[in-house]
């Protein structure tokens, strides 16, 4: 569901920062927690990739990206580099960076992506794109 779709406005963006956030780690009786964006505007997204298929190579202008990974088989670009990552890894994508989520295992790879900036599809570059869509916007 789109924001449009319930009527909200998206809030004020805050800077893009240029560098990863601090990542809290709290411990507690239980176990213990991360914290991703502490009382940080941002937002956060889900991702799924089926095996063998892949995003688009894209960067966003206003928005920089932290990428958790949940499953083995992602395989994350970022500018040149391309490697294959585990569960628990963190991929810090600046704003302007292209970048790209592939799954080259045998399952669905997910990728909790919280975004730092204003989260605008229009604001999406494509380099390349399996699927012919447009080199700008959605």
């Amino acid at each position: 569901m789109n924001p449009e779709d319930i009527n909200c406005k998206p809030m004020n963006p805050e800077p893009i920062p240029s560098g990863k956030p601090p990542v809290t780690f709290v411990e507690r009786p239980w176990g213990s927690f991360k914290q991703y964006a502490f009382n940080r505007a941002c937002t956060v997204s889900l991702m799924t990739v089926q095996p063998g298929q892949r995003l688009s190579l894209q960067s966003h202008t206003g928005r920089a990206e932290l990428w958790i990974v949940l499953d083995d088989g992602a395989v994350v670009q970022v500018g040149g580099e391309i490697r294959a990552h585990r569960a628990g890894d963190e991929i810090w994508i600046p704003a302007n960076e292209k970048h790209r989520l592939s799954c080259q295992g045998d399952r669905p790879v997910r990728v909790i992506e919280v975004a730092f900036g204003n989260w605008q599809q229009g604001d999406i570059s494509r380099y390349e794109d399996d699927f012919k869509r447009p080199a700008k916007g959605e």
